[in-house]
Order: structure tokens, then sequence, then C-alpha cells
């Protein structure tokens, strides 16, 4: 006679006691219908008079792993095996419940028995397939998934595990339709969602990733992993206070989380931020040591502090985390080149575009680096992956654009270079914000306000130091070069573009504590200000070298400032450098530029911006002493380096040094667009460059009027 269970009220109830199989059936039905609670006590009491009761001992296995309790359920899936060990899905589940705690080798067994038993149990295939995957075995765990389907073609979790494989082999493209299958099966399938769009991203899809993720996250809103996801396709796009306010919204949600933590770093140095972003990936590191993603933002916050070395140690160990990752690769290729270690970035480069052949950024960095040759196998493959151009997102369109415009000009393709000039550049502008009116009003508003009389009534004050060099002009006028030159001198630290002096001005206040605008605070400064500034100037350009006697900065469009610089900065030198306008619009015209520079992706804009600042100029000319401003020619100092060296540093207070004409061995970091260039001699090819695109640059040419030689319209 089989045992009997007495009703949980009995005897009060009067209700007739019931079987172990009704009892059971009632607890898959609690089970079933969420009630696990009501499905476990009932467990407990069939166990109570049938303990080796095996379909029992397996329902309340599964209890337990729903609760979490995975150790418990391992313990009551065994004694179910143990009862009764020919039922193939106790193996499976219990293989299952032995991967998530673990313990992978005793899993294998568990799979492998239930096939053993059933070669058709799918949850086994199942097991097996994520147990290679997490090894690492993606051949084998795609046979195990391709399984599952043809024994359960209408499963939405086996087209999503079959897109995960297949995406781990680097088959994206067949992952991305794994996961729409996926979808298609199950339309309220969050994950599968998600994984879609981090496939999309991987294909540089990212307006249909960016819809992937905001479908997943309607599914599931709080859903840290997904917003994350979100916030990075948003920073592809270059949609950064978006991203950036996403993963305020996850941290919100997952306090701390190191990964999102690493995000913001990376989101901050794209909003130049760097000391903020090295703050944050310091936390994050700090609970992610070995995380590849997270070792790479702390060097590329490193990096750009200026702290090189430490930045390529960081790479290095990404590297080692992970062989694969393309963009340490492309970051070290970076360091190399600004390092001047030319050899070293271009293996760097083509390393990360063996991992990924299509890096339109890579493309751009690895065409900078040295003159593209015909046979250069980087011209084959850009020309390929231009062949499907309308297919890549519009920022990666941007890049190649640029990339192939550098190659052709190299290759003396002029025609075919100005068109991927054009479309670049035409791009490019499409996605920034220029007030051009503000921006050329600007200029009138300085001298306005730096008007003869201000300049003699003001004078006389500011900081006595003499440690700043400020070399400026326009963007590829050559500054890098003069910068070049005079940081090869042993009493000399170059310190490249500092935003220090724009920083400076826009935190200046009045007395009465209201804020001021430049340039018409310099009405209400008094001589004390003048001083204030200049002693804090000079303060933060101390960090940047302890030793130097002087220490320079290239920021270009300092010379917004130089009436500025010459009231609170006395001692301090300017030098201007010039260069043929077509020659220096034409090469801005040419480069993407990583910041700012929003007036040089349009010919006539250029032009326009060019003459405002050159009527700046003559105005710094006529209202300030002449020995306070050395003007040098680019094109002077390629036809007679020593003479224009001696110049420069006869002008800079200093005594001559040989080091000066041996500027291109200096193995110091430039971070400019010009870092490769300054690696090499003195080379003439840049001179004219402009002739041979005359007749593309009409409209710049009608901007610049007479500021263009006459004798180069002739020829």
């Amino acid at each position: 006679m089989s045992a009997m269970i007495l009703p949980a009220d009995h005897p009060p109830s009067g209700e007739p006691p019931f079987s172990v199989d009704q009892a059971l059936t009632l607890a898959v039905d609690h089970f079933r219908s969420g009630r696990l609670e009501d499905a476990g006590k009932l467990c407990q009491r069939i166990l109570a008079v049938a303990p080796r009761h095996a379909p029992t001992l397996h329902l309340y296995g599964i209890i337990a792993y729903r609760g979490g309790a995975l150790p418990e359920s391992i313990r009551l899936l065994r004694q179910a095996i143990a009862a009764d060990g020919d039922v193939a899905h106790y193996h499976a589940d219990l293989g299952e419940i032995l991967r998530l705690n673990g313990e992978r080798d005793e899993a294998l067994v568990s799979a492998r028995r239930a096939l053993d038993l059933n070669p058709n149990n799918s949850q086994a295939h199942s097991n097996l397939g994520s147990l290679h995957y997490e090894g690492g075995e993606f051949d084998e765990a795609l046979t195990f998934f391709e399984r599952v389907i043809a024994l359960e073609p209408r499963s939405a979790d086996a087209y999503c595990n079959l897109g995960n494989t297949l995406r781990a082999r680097g088959n994206v493209t067949e992952a991305a339709a794994a996961y729409r299958r996926a979808i298609a099966l199950r339309p309220g399938y969050a994950a599968a969602f998600n994984n879609l769009g981090t496939a999309l991203r991987e294909l540089n899809q990212l307006e249909e990733a960016e819809n992937a993720y905001r479908q997943s996250l309607a599914l599931n809103p709080n859903d840290p992993i997904t917003i994350n996801n979100l916030a990075l396709a948003l920073r592809d796009l270059e949609r950064f206070e978006e991203a950036s306010a996403l993963l305020q919204a996850s941290l919100s949600l997952a306090p701390g989380n190191a990964k999102t933590l690493t995000y913001v770093a990376l989101i901050r140095l794209d909003q130049n931020r760097p000391e903020e972003a090295h703050r944050v990936a310091q936390k994050a590191v700090a609970d992610l040591p070995d995380d590849p993603e997270t070792l790479n933002a702390m060097g590329l916050s490193l990096y750009e502090l200026g702290h090189a070395e430490e930045a390529l140690a960081f790479y290095r160990r990404a590297l080692a985390c992970r062989s694969n990752f393309a963009g340490a690769c492309n970051n070290m290729g970076n360091v190399f080149k600004q390092a001047g270690a030319l050899g070293e970035a271009y293996a760097a480069y083509s390393r990360s575009l063996a991992i990924d052949p299509r890096q339109a950024d890579v493309f751009v960095n690895l065409t900078d680096l040295r003159k593209v040759k015909a046979d250069d196998p980087c011209v084959a493959q850009m020309e390929a992956m231009a062949r499907d151009m309308d297919a890549l997102p519009r920022i990666a369109r941007m890049r190649l654009h640029f990339a192939l415009a550098k190659a052709h000009d190299d290759l003396g393709n002029a025609d075919e270079a100005f068109q991927h000039m054009r479309k670049g550049n035409a791009l490019k502008r499409a996605q920034i914000i220029y007030d051009e009116p503000a921006a050329l009003a600007f200029f009138d508003r300085i001298r306005e306000s730096f008007d003869a009389k201000l300049i003699k009534t003001k004078s006389g004050n500011g900081d006595p130091s003499p440690l700043p060099i400020f070399v400026l002009g326009m963007p590829r006028s050559g500054t890098t070069l003069v910068e070049q030159i005079l940081a090869s001198h042993p009493d000399v630290h170059g310190a490249g573009e500092l935003a220090e002096m724009s920083a400076i001005v826009g935190r200046f206040t009045a007395r009465d504590g209201e804020p001021l605008c430049f340039p018409e605070a310099v009405q209400a400064m008094a001589s004390g200000d003048f001083t204030r500034l200049g002693r804090e100037y000079a303060s933060r350009l101390r960090r940047y070298s302890a030793t130097a006697t002087r220490i320079t900065d290239k920021m270009p469009s300092n010379f917004c400032f130089v009436g500025l610089i010459h009231l609170s900065l006395p001692q301090a030198r300017i030098v201007h450098v010039m260069r043929d306008p077509l020659d220096t619009c034409l090469s801005c015209f040419s480069r993407l530029f990583s910041a700012e520079q929003n007036h040089t992706y349009d010919l006539a804009e250029l032009g326009r911006y060019y003459r405002k600042y050159a009527e700046l100029m003559e105005h710094w000319r006529a209202v300030l002493p002449q020995e306070r401003l050395l003007e040098v020619r680019y094109e002077e100092v390629i036809a007679d380096l020593e003479e224009a060296a001696r110049r420069i540093i006869a002008h800079c207070g200093l005594a001559w040094s040989e080091d000066c004409l041996a500027f291109h061995k200096n193995r110091r970091q430039v971070k400019t667009a010009s870092a490769s260039q300054v690696r090499r001699p003195i080379y003439k090819t840049a001179q004219g460059r402009a002739r041979a695109y005359r007749q593309h640059l009409s409209p710049l040419i009608a901007e610049l009027g007479d500021l263009v030689d006459a004798e180069v319209l002739r020829r």
C-alpha cells in the first residue's frame, strides 16, 4: 500500500488523505504558478513519508535552485539521481546547476551522462554548449547549440546562445541574424535585443544599435548593463552629454559599479576632462585590476595628463588580459607616434587593423604616420572599405574620407584627394555646432577692448616671470615645428598645446564677485588683477617642469590673448608663426582635428576666420611694442633652419645650442596633428602644397582676397 499524506490542517478539516502522486501533482501546480513556498512545503511532507521519492527530490532541488540555494539544490538533485539514476533530465539539470556553481568538470560529467541516457536531450546539449562557450571553446559550443536548434527549432534561448557563440567566433553578422531570429520567436526578449545592439555596434551600425538597446530598455528599463551599452553606442555617435546622463542613471541603480565607472572615465576624456577621468578610472581599476577595458581607460587618462610611459604600461596590461584588444593597440600606437618611435607606432596600428580591419579611426592614424606609397597595404584595405561606404555609420564614413584624402594626397592624386576632403569635411560640418557670427565678432570685440589707450594705461604691471614662451598662430602654420626647435634646447621644456590661459581667463571675476566676460573684462581689471592672473599662469606652467628655464605653451589660439599676455606676463616671450595662407588653410581643411577648430570644415568659413585672425595680428603689431612679438615665417624656417632658429632662441633670451638644429631627434611627447612631421629633418614638400588644389579652392580664395599672393593665383 502506498504511503498516504494527511491534509495540512488534519484532523479538523475532515479531508481525506491523498497519495504521494497526488501530492506531487499539486506541488508541481504550485511550482508552475510561482508559489514556490507552497510547493516546497508539499515536497517536505512527501519526503517525510517517502524520503527516496526521486521526482519529489528533483522538484525540491529545482525549487532550491529558484531560491538561489545552489549547494542545497545540488545536494537534492544528487539524492534524486541516487534514487533513480536513469532519468536523463535529472543529470541535465544537475549539470546546469553545477555549471552555475562554478563546478565545470562535474558539470561536464553530468551533461554527458544525460546524453548517454537520451542523445536527444536538448537541455544537456545546451549545458555542454554553455560549458564550452565559457571555456573559450567556441567551435565546440557552436556544434552543441546548433544541435539544440535542430531539436527545438522554436527555442528563442537557443538562438540567443547561438548568437553569443557566433559573435565570440567573430561571425558578428551571423550573430545579429541569430538574435533577430530569437526576437522573432519571442518579441519580448529583452536580453536578445541587448545582444543584438552589441552585435550591431561591433558592425558599426550605430543608429541601429541604439534602437535595439532602446527596445531592450523598453522591456527592462532598470537593467544597468543595457543602460551602459546604450551609453557606449551614444559615445560612438559622439553624443557625449546623453551618454554621460545615462551612465549616471546606471550608477544610481548600481552605485559604485566599476564597469560603469570605466565608461564614465571614457566619457570624461571625450569631454576633455582628463583629471576627472583619471580619478574615476583609479576607482574602477581598484575594483577591476584585470579588466582590459578598465586598464585601457586608465591608460588613456594618464596619456592625456602627459604620463606617456605609465599609460603605455596600462595598455600593455590590457593586452596581456585580452590579446585581441584592437583599441589598446591603437592607443599604444598613439603613444609611440608622439614619442617619435614611428616604427613601433606603425607596428601597433597594423596589429590593431589585423584584429579589426574596418577601423576608420586607425586608418586616420596610420596614414598620418608616414607618407603613403602605392603598394602600402592600407590603400587597398581602405578602398575595399570605401566600396561599402554607404553602409558605414556617418562617423566611420567621415574618418575614412579623411584617411583616403591623406593617402591620395601622398600619391599625388590631388583631384581624388580633394573629393575625399570635401566629403569628409561636409560630414564633420554637419555634425558640429559652429556659431560663425559669434566667432567672427569675438575678434572684433578683442580689437575694440585692447585698443592702444588700454595697452598704454594698463602696462607696467603683471607678474615678472620669464618662464613662459608662447608659440602661437593658425593651426597647421608651423607652430609645432617652432616649438620642437625650442624644446630641443637644454633649458627649454616643450609643454605642448595647453588650455591653461583660456581656463584662467574663463574663471576671472570682478572684485564684487560678478562674472566678467573676456575681452570686455580687461576694462575693469586693476593692476593687481593682471599680476594675479600672470602669477597663476606661471605657477600652473611650472607644474610641467620643475627645472626648465623656459616652458613653451603652443596653443595656437592663444593669439586671441596676446594683449592679455603682454599685460599680465610682461617678461613672457611670444613667437608668432606664419605660413602661406592658402597652404595653411588647405592643411587645416585636410585634417580631422581631435577637438575644437570648428571653423576649418568649410572652405568659405575657414577663409573668413583666417581673415579675422590676420586682422587681429595686424592689430597686435600696431598696439604692442615692436620687441614683444617675434614673427617667424614657416617658409623661412625651412629655407634656412639655422638662421631662423638662432633668431628664435635669441628672442627667448637663451644662449645658442646646436641641439636646436637636430630637433627631429628629440624624443619628447608631441601631442598635436603634426606629431609625425616633426620627427623628420626639414623637408620642403609642404611648401606650395595648395598649388595642386588651386581649381578646388575658389570659395577659400574669394574670402581670403588680397591675403593671397597674386603670383600664386597666376600659376
